[in-house]
């Protein structure tokens, strides 16, 4: 839970059920009468910096800081910003759970429990960079081009299926399911994310890795649940 030096911590009630959330109009009534005129992303990021004040990595100054900017002041400080949920494609995420691979290696020699690896936040992960087109034009063009891709991509695949099985906070979507940024908006995205430790609840905001886009923030739009992998062992 956050310290809340700013006091902007309020209770929702919807239903039966009560969650709580950080004000940024309470912010401004704490004294900082420019919180409403910032840019929209700025104010993504001073949500989260009080939501997650701790007096570690993010610390009052941070926020008053932010809250007060000012475009000609010149002011330089470091964000400490924590996404809500991260969103990888096959080619930049491998590297990324080679990484918690090999932390666990390093806690097992070190006499830990490897289990305690694993990601901070939501990791989904989309296979879709693997795609060629051998086979175009018939009826069953889709399964030999996927067929294909499995036999190509075999060991990356299994890699990321023990991910999946191993590691708490990732799943993978497999092949041939559409592009990331489709089944992101069609499947994945969140409008309102939910913390369990004491109810928290924000909008949103993750970090893409991609090589479209960098990253995207903000709300998305969301549909319905994705199901799980399929069990099948050729299958992620």
């Amino acid at each position: 839970m956050s310290i809340d030096s700013f006091k902007t911590r309020r209770t929702l009630t919807v239903g039966s059920e009560t969650v709580h959330y950080y004000s940024l109009p309470a912010l401004e009534a704490a004294g900082f009468p420019g919180v409403a005129r910032l840019p929209y992303s700025l104010r993504i990021l001073l949500e989260n910096l009080l939501r997650r004040e701790d007096s570690a990595f993010v610390k009052k100054d941070d926020v008053a800081t932010l809250a007060g900017w000012d475009v000609r002041s010149g002011a330089e400080r470091e964000i400490a910003f924590m996404p809500a949920r991260v969103l990888l494609q096959d080619f930049t995420g491998v590297p990324a759970v080679v990484d918690l691979a090999a932390m666990r290696d390093g806690v097992v020699k070190l006499g830990g429990d490897p289990s305690r690896v694993n990601p901070m936040q939501p990791v989904e992960l989309v296979i879709d960079h693997s795609v060629q087109v051998d086979h175009f034009g018939g009826a069953n063009s889709f399964a030999l081009n996927v067929e294909l891709e499995y036999q190509r991509n075999g060991e990356r695949y299994e890699f990321l299926r023990w991910g999946q099985n191993a590691l708490a906070n990732f799943r993978v979507v497999p092949p041939g399911t559409g592009i990331v940024h489709q089944v992101n908006v069609e499947y994945l995205a969140r409008v309102v994310c939910r913390e369990n430790v004491d109810g928290q609840t924000f909008a949103t905001r993750t970090r893409r890795w991609s090589t479209a886009s960098a990253w995207w923030g903000g709300a998305s739009v969301a549909s319905r649940p994705r199901p799980r992998c399929s069990a099948s062992p050729r299958r992620c």
